[in-house]
């Protein structure tokens, strides 16, 4: 059982603050997973069709999630399985809608509707939790926000005025609800299990609707043909970006405000930015640091002294 599940006597403030930096740490290890697998995503997209591989990434975290907390599970674990169902297909939708989306507009646009997913969640984290959102935070999820819209769109203010909301946006805002519910629901549904059963569970809960959804693709897709970057991507996705970005994120949840565990996606796009340069040496244009800079900020006001 983790710590933060078990009863315990009550916490000083040195240990309550102790136990929030070990939440922000386990997101700061989240973002840099997830921000990776934009990279490597990039590269291996013309190689594989998405269905096929977000299905493939599905099936393979459930499997090896589910071999590695074998000996943790119990019966009692699976009483409500309604919950695994529930997470999963949360998570499963919000994939599946940001593909949905992409075949109707571009990377840029729903990477500039994601940023409204913290604030979507510091609303159902009000409504389920009751947990409140501070000035610093309110402060700190704006600042972020703008950074990460600044990065995504490379400083060009024209830009981003002229973004259009259309279908595929709108799809992917009710994409981004269900992942904001998401964060929330996992302190809501949490019964002391461990975090590696209840990521199993999550990702097998998952599997259902991503497999019925990309089926067709994953029977026509030619999988001994796949180029190593295919492979590679397939590999990252579901041990690095999902199997183990679940139990950090479920750390994270059960010791920081859901808000504060979503505005981590803000610090994903300068971590792009980052890796891009170190990989290719093209580095983005200077007034593009501003961004990076904001969310750094925005991070900044996260970590100090807020209340959790």
């Amino acid at each position: 059982m983790d710590r933060a599940d078990a009863p315990a006597a009550p916490l000083t403030a040195r240990t309550d603050r102790g136990e929030a930096l070990r939440g922000h740490g386990a997101m700061v290890i989240f973002a840099c997973l997830i921000s990776v697998s934009f990279v490597l995503g990039k590269r291996a997209a013309p190689t594989i069709d998405p269905a096929a591989l977000t299905a493939a990434r599905f099936l393979l975290a459930a499997s090896v999630m589910a071999a590695v907390a074998a000996p943790l599970m119990r019966r009692a674990h699976f009483a409500a399985f309604w919950r695994y169902a529930l997470m999963g297909g949360l998570l499963a939708s919000y994939f599946i809608l940001m593909f949905e989306a992409l075949r109707l507009t571009d990377s840029v646009s729903t990477a500039a509707v994601f940023t409204l997913t913290p604030i979507m969640t510091a609303g159902f984290g009000w409504l389920l939790m009751r947990q409140r959102t501070g000035l610093r935070m309110a402060l700190a999820l704006a600042l972020g926000g703008l950074g990460a819209l600044w990065v995504i769109f490379r400083a060009d203010v024209a830009a981003l005025i002229a973004l259009d909301f259309g279908h595929g946006e709108r799809l992917f805002l009710i994409g981004c609800a269900l992942h904001a519910l998401y964060t929330p629901l996992f302190r809501k549904l949490n019964r002391g299990e461990p975090g590696l059963v209840f990521a199993a569970g999550t990702l097998a809960g998952g599997l259902v609707p991503t497999l019925a959804w990309g089926w067709r693709d994953v029977a026509a897709t030619d999988w001994a043909a796949l180029p190593p970057v295919a492979w590679a991507a397939v590999l990252y996705l579901a041990l690095g970006a999902t199997a183990a970005t679940i139990p950090l994120m479920r750390f994270a949840a059960l010791r920081l405000p859901s808000a504060k565990v979503m505005a981590y996606g803000y610090l994903v796009p300068s971590l792009v930015v980052l890796w891009e340069g170190l990989l290719t040496g093209g580095w983005v244009a200077a007034p593009v640091w501003l961004g990076v800079a904001a969310t750094a900020g925005a991070l900044a006001l996260l970590l100090k002294g807020e209340e959790t």
